[in-house]
């Protein structure tokens, strides 16, 4: 296993190399993951030793909300935007290194060629949709349900500590 920037992995001691399935007791059920890690925070706060918790989510979905219309002028604003960030970053890097008096050229040629190149590209991936995703959109993953699990050596303590944050939140 590898991280993004090609290095090896290097996971928490204890915890498994490759994805594996939670073990554990299950000793809490909860509607939201808010719910859930407040369940975990109770433990912790209690000097319960939380490495033997896993929180699992259940029943995953993928929610798509969708944010807005997309227009031709939104797309080539957007590309417009991205393409002066990354112009102004080159012509910023070109600047340093450009024997010149004044570092203002290679800045404002970065930043006009950035926008012209996100324009393009903008367009071309818009276009080359032919109208079949005219929407934004943010994709989330969420569970049905969040399941607090812990190891058997300590799952009844785990148990009646949430039973305790049950009752004290019941008759808040």
């Amino acid at each position: 296993m590898t991280t993004p920037f090609g290095g090896p992995a290097r996971p928490a001691p204890g915890l498994p190399n490759l994805p594996t399935p939670p073990t554990g007791w299950p000793v809490g059920s909860y509607a939201t993951y808010e719910e859930a890690q407040r369940a975990v925070d109770h433990l912790a706060d209690s000097n319960f030793p939380v490495r033997d918790v896993t929180i699992v989510g259940v029943d995953l979905m993928l929610v798509e909300r969708v944010i807005g219309r997309l227009t031709w002028g939104r797309v080539l604003l957007s590309g417009a935007a991205s393409g002066a960030w990354f112009g102004l970053f080159v012509g910023l890097l070109l600047s340093f290194f450009s024997p010149g008096a004044t570092p203002f050229g290679p800045i404002l040629v970065g930043l006009v060629s950035g926008v012209v190149f996100g324009v393009v590209f903008a367009a071309v991936g818009y276009g080359a949709s032919r109208g079949r995703r005219d929407f934004t959109s943010a994709s989330q993953m969420v569970a049905g349900r969040y399941d607090v699990l812990c190891q058997p050596r300590n799952a009844e303590k785990a148990r009646e500590l949430l039973a305790k944050l049950a009752m004290g939140s019941s008759h808040s």
